[in-house]
């Protein structure tokens, strides 16, 4: 598990993080996600020792992270780092080198990562000859090349194409369920909801919440149901326990703003009114939370 304590960083006079705190537990993918300059690509870049923190600290497993430890993670950094004029193979095949893999384990590996991301036909096409989505497949496949025991990403499905994005969510999930920790960060907060088990928000370097994806519902959600009736429902709005948010004919999405059990007074209502065809909570947004979080 990678536990990040109380981190700190300063760029002249500006806190670019301020005691940010959080954890990537094995088998599970964690979103982080916040708007530009929020201190995500900082954040990342320390733990993976490319900065320096000015206070806090990062530990694998409890201990601090050495270079050994450190040249077991796999990192996909936001600006593609691959060389353009060499070929798809090689060159991923060379980083797993770096990353102590054998020749004939990193060749192996390369050609199965570049058949999962179906970019086999692609393999000795030089970089800069690929798409710019394909080039994003190809970064994927260097940071996993020498099965790492952390994989962090920054922005992977930036520039994805619809398919692109489920090949790519494809070879994500299989890493984590084979239990590596996976922390990558994403603007797409849809990919997110569906990718990710926790999430950590980021705001001005600060964190301002973070948990499993369930568990941030519960606490910034605010508390909605959706109410369809056979008949109109605009009798909600003479009810003094509720605020009504959106009223169409039968259905109306409300708040409780009464004590106690509201929400069941109203489908006693609504029964009493006639037949009820669905009375269901309202599970917010990851965006709807974002909003709220920060």
């Amino acid at each position: 598990m990678l536990t990040v304590t109380e981190l700190r960083r300063n760029f002249g006079e500006h806190r670019a993080l301020d005691n940010v705190s959080f954890e990537v537990r094995p088998g599970r993918m964690t979103g982080f996600i916040g708007a530009n300059g929020s201190g995500k690509t900082t954040t990342m870049r320390i733990i993976l020792g490319v900065l320096a923190a000015h206070g806090g600290s990062v530990v694998w497993h409890g201990a601090p992270i050495t270079q050994a430890v450190r040249q077991r993670f796999g990192y996909m950094p936001e600006e593609r780092g691959l060389y353009p004029k060499a070929k798809v193979a090689e060159q991923i095949t060379w980083l797993g080198r770096l990353h102590g893999l054998d020749h004939a384990t990193a060749r192996e590996n390369t050609l199965r990562l570049l058949e999962q991301l179906e970019l086999a036909e692609r393999a000795g096409d030089k970089l800069e000859e690929l798409s710019l989505g394909n080039q994003q497949r190809a970064q994927v496949a260097a940071a996993l090349v020498h099965d790492p025991t952390l994989l962090i990403l920054d922005e992977p499905f930036s520039g994805l194409d619809p398919i692109a994005v489920e090949t790519m969510l494809g070879v994500l999930r299989e890493r984590a369920d084979s239990g590596v920790p996976v922390l990558f960060s994403s603007h797409q907060l849809g990919l997110v909801e569906r990718l990710c088990d926790d999430v950590v928000i980021i705001s001005g370097g600060v964190v301002k919440a973070s948990g499993g994806r369930e568990e941030l519902r519960a606490k910034y959600g605010s508390r909605r149901f959706e109410l369809v009736l056979e008949n109109d429902a605009g009798w909600l709005r003479d009810l003094p326990e509720v605020r009504i948010v959106d009223l169409d004919g039968p259905r109306a999405v409300f708040e409780p703003i009464g004590n106690g059990r509201t929400d069941q007074r109203v489908l006693r209502a609504a029964l009493e009114r006639g037949a009820v065809r669905s009375f269901t909570p309202v599970v917010p947004s990851l965006n709807e939370i974002f909003k709220e979080a920060i």
